[in-house]
């Protein structure tokens, strides 16, 4: 089981702190970087000092470390471009050596849209867009240096690309798709994704998640391996009195957060990770909420990772 650290920066951090923890998860041993894609906050937090863009940020955090994979989860559809998009991903896979993975989803939170202008249309429109989007990617990685790249969509069209600059990694990042939907996401992961992921359910509703995609992987004929992977939100203290000043600071409840999340002591952690393991789950993106306290990110790499 890899462990990755998943961070929330919208809720309020800023590159400094962003680049503090991605050097801790380094430096600690940890799998991956990956943040989240968002330009308002949630909850009752103020948010300050602002959002900070999902690839302006990796493409920072490129440069600035060495073996850790680096990635989003997941990028909004609806924020970007496709082609705009493919350059800016192929950009950062250059500038990190192809330390890039690339998760692409529908995006789903209509508040922040209309915060900064951008058009949010219907579920069905974005499912549209989101399969274009992850084929005009693709083909655009995909197509042989010197040759071009079109593709006539229903919301895009691209007329002779010259489908440059290239990934790092040939053919392009490692594609990761997630969500829980029964019909939709389970195709599109069976169809384009290198990993599917459960975002935020337990284990019962995980295993079943699974299930659907690897069903549509044998409905699809694919021959080719997925990954699969869970994001948890994670708090940890060695008893529980540091477990609960842990869970006071996100504000959460210690036991609310050992039923809906990866809580509790360090082997409390280590037997859940296991049990994730046991329904296939290869990846585990621990959503961390309190980005000040790297003791947290300390304590899991000597005692959960290092249990595993």
């Amino acid at each position: 089981m890899r462990l990755r650290i998943f961070t929330e920066p919208q809720q309020g951090a800023s590159y400094e702190t962003l680049l503090t923890v991605a050097k801790a998860t380094e430096d600690l041993g940890f799998d991956a970087f990956f943040r989240s894609d968002h330009y308002t906050k949630m909850g009752d937090v103020s948010g300050e000092p602002g959002p900070t863009d999902s690839w302006v940020t990796l493409g920072a955090l490129a440069r600035e470390t060495n073996r850790i994979r680096l990635g989003t989860l997941v990028t909004a559809a609806t924020f970007r471009l496709p082609g705009p998009l493919a350059i800016s991903v192929a950009q950062v896979d250059r500038m990190s050596g192809g330390r890039v993975d690339f998760g692409l989803g529908t995006g789903w939170f209509e508040e922040e849209h209309a915060h900064y202008g951008i058009p949010f249309p219907s579920l069905n429109e974005r499912f549209e867009k989101l399969e274009e989007q992850l084929q005009i990617c693709k083909g655009l990685w995909g197509t042989p240096s010197g040759e071009t790249f079109s593709f006539s969509g229903d919301h895009y069209t691209l007329t002779d690309s010259p489908a440059l600059p290239k990934p790092a990694q040939d053919g392009g990042p490692p594609v990761l798709i997630g969500g829980f939907g029964a019909k939709r996401t389970p195709r599109l992961a069976a169809t384009y994704a290198d990993e599917y992921n459960v975002p935020f359910h337990g284990l019962d509703d995980t295993g079943a998640a699974f299930e659907r995609v690897r069903a549509a992987c044998r409905d699809a004929g694919r021959t080719r391996p997925m990954v699969y992977s869970a994001a948890q939100v994670v708090c940890c203290g060695r008893d529980e009195a540091e477990l609960r000043r842990r869970a006071d600071a996100i504000g959460r409840e210690p036991g609310e957060l050992r039923e809906n999340g990866l809580a509790g002591t360090p082997q409390e952690l280590v037997d859940k990770i296991g049990r994730f393991g046991e329904l296939g789950a290869e990846r585990l993106y621990l959503q961390v909420l309190d980005l000040s306290d790297l003791e947290h990110l300390e304590l899991i790499a000597a005692e959960v990772m290092g249990g595993l």
